[in-house]
């Protein structure tokens, strides 16, 4: 008998006052019986990064050829692919090739900086591709407020980010590899 999903849910409130972004999302998040706490919660960062109306969570660990997290228009080409964590370079490729923008958060710390030293020769051609680096400490902050059910702030001001719940709040410092210009 194969494990199911277990199934957070989280209230995010975002205040991104760079991008002039006020809202609330009602986020309904499927974590994969392989999938950690801290990767769950690096993909609501991301979502919390990257927010928009059309922005949803892909199937991630659960399918091959979708993201963690997505952007289409309305005739259904992706306009934005994001990756968590340290994705095998074929995928980036592809997912290149098929999205307009490719964002990928890493995080993992020393790991994180080991896999960039190793793809970044190839996928440094990729004109529609970024890679933001997130510290260990960050993402260890972050999975220590996962709950079932949550209640996230955001807030973006300046280049500067924080992530807080009830009890804690977070500075995360993201760290660009490789940048493209915004779309």
């Amino acid at each position: 008998m194969a494990l199911k999903a277990t199934i957070f849910k989280a209230e995010l409130q975002i205040s991104d006052m760079d991008r002039n972004y006020y809202h609330s999302h009602a986020l309904t998040i499927a974590r994969h019986p392989s999938e950690t706490d801290e990767r769950m919660m690096v993909r609501v960062l991301a979502f919390a990064l990257y927010a928009d109306e059309a922005l949803a969570f892909g199937k991630g660990l659960s399918a091959d050829d979708e993201p963690d997290l997505w952007r289409k228009d309305l005739t259904g080409a992706i306009e934005l692919w994001i990756e968590v964590g340290l994705p095998d370079e074929k995928r980036i490729r592809k997912a290149c090739g098929r999205a307009a923008q490719v964002v990928i958060l890493s995080y993992g710390g020393r790991g994180a900086e080991l896999w960039w030293g190793q793809v970044s020769g190839v996928l440094g051609r990729f004109k529609n591709l970024t890679v933001i680096n997130l510290p260990s400490a960050a993402s260890q902050a972050l999975a220590g407020m996962a709950q079932r059910s949550m209640q996230l702030q955001c807030l973006m001001q300046d280049g500067q980010m924080w992530m807080g719940d009830q009890d804690e709040r977070v500075e995360v410092v993201l760290t660009p590899l490789k940048s493209t210009l915004p779309k």
